[in-house]
């Protein structure tokens, strides 16, 4: 999982990068201190101080040299690289590396970034030496940045300032146990300097774009996705799932599209989780006999920015046998177009807050 995670970001940006026709670029560095927000009581003895950090940034400006940058009032993209120290010695300190966008609104005055990952933890959950790190079961965890700046460039020649809040977030996702998390909530300070001396005129949409439509029919999606997770348990054993989805989308604008579908989830943590329960729980009703498969429906969305698209869908298991985490489910993920009909997919499918899979897998829209 480490090494496809890897090398997602890297054909993600890679492929972003070459494709840019004209651009300037920046660098950002923001210090960061807050506190960690209390979302289970099972992180309240982790909560010993203001974890504080610095966060480095390279980012690139686009002008509008293609159609998506207009239509998103030119973002800017990049890749950030984090140090948080959790002032815990059970946490011990997170280095992390993302993929960003910058989106901008009033006039380009407020910013707001988001950031996916991968992180570096130094004192992940040990049986024998650490074992109240509840919230970090494994030394790589996915990584996840959210930022809402007020920015000002150019205030002092190529020097500028931006100051806000910001949102870090790590977790494995299950890949193994235990998963509590954490998320951090900081106020961040922070220096720009550019690059270039001064920037190319935005190319706006005219009249003619403002009005275009897309005319799409429906189309007929099928995703297959894979991975490893475990269960709650810790030392339970990390074990594959399968998921097969069909479900059907409607282009309503050049920039959404609506989902109607359905999951059908082979989880064989489940299937061991169910064999657990039956057996150290005389007073369970588990019998051990339940069917460990779940079938779901769903509805969802579809952003598209350029070749890769963000998905959002929420789902309801219309066939559950057994009682794991609630009948509703949540999935955001990210997809990349490597051809007008074939994709990439990787997701993060969760129970409200509580993750349950990290998955990659690969799709046709027909």
């Amino acid at each position: 999982m480490r090494l496809l995670c890897v090398l997602f970001f890297c054909l993600l940006f890679g492929i972003s990068f070459s494709q840019e026709k004209r651009h300037t670029s920046y660098f950002d560095v923001n210090y960061f201190k807050g506190n960690i927000a209390l979302h289970s009581k099972d992180v309240l003895h982790l909560i010993t101080g203001h974890p504080e950090g610095i966060l480095l940034s390279y980012n690139r400006k686009t002008f509008g040299y293609n159609e998506w940058e207009k239509r998103f009032n030119y973002p800017d993209y990049g890749v950030s690289f984090a140090y948080q120290n959790f002032k815990n010695d059970v946490l011990g300190n997170n280095y992390s590396l993302y993929g960003h966008y910058n989106f901008y609104f009033l006039k380009r005055n407020l910013m707001f970034r988001i950031g996916q990952g991968l992180a570096l933890t130094t004192n992940p959950y040990n049986r024998e030496t650490n074992y109240r790190n509840n919230a970090f079961g494994s030394k790589i965890l996915s990584a996840t940045c959210v930022m809402l700046n007020y920015k000002k460039e150019h205030l002092f020649d190529r020097f500028g300032l931006q100051a806000g809040f910001s949102l870090l977030h790590y977790s494995n996702a299950n890949v193994k146990a235990p998963n509590t998390s954490i998320n951090s909530v900081t106020l961040n300070l922070g220096v720009t300097y550019n690059l270039d001396e001064e920037d190319p005129e935005y190319i706006v949409l005219d009249s003619s774009e403002i009005h275009k439509k897309i005319k799409e029919p429906i189309k007929y999606n099928i995703v297959f996705r894979s991975g490893f997770n475990e269960s709650d348990v810790v030392g339970s054993g990390q074990f594959p799932f399968y998921i097969v989805s069909a479900y059907m989308d409607k282009r309503i604008n050049r920039k959404s599209a609506f989902q109607f579908g359905a999951d059908v989830f082979f989880s064989n943590f489940l299937k061991e989780y169910i064999y657990y329960r039956s057996v150290s729980f005389v007073e369970d009703p588990t019998s051990g006999d339940e069917d460990y498969k779940r079938v779901g429906l769903f509805v969802g969305h579809e952003l598209f920015i350029n070749r890769m698209s963000l998905v959002t869908q929420l789902g309801y298991y219309v066939y559950y046998p057994f009682d794991f985490e609630g009948r509703i489910y949540n999935r955001i993920g990210l997809k990349y177009y490597f051809r007008k009909k074939w994709f990439g997919v990787v997701g993060l499918k969760a129970h409200a807050a509580k993750a349950e899979t990290v998955e990659f897998g690969f799709g046709v829209r027909l």
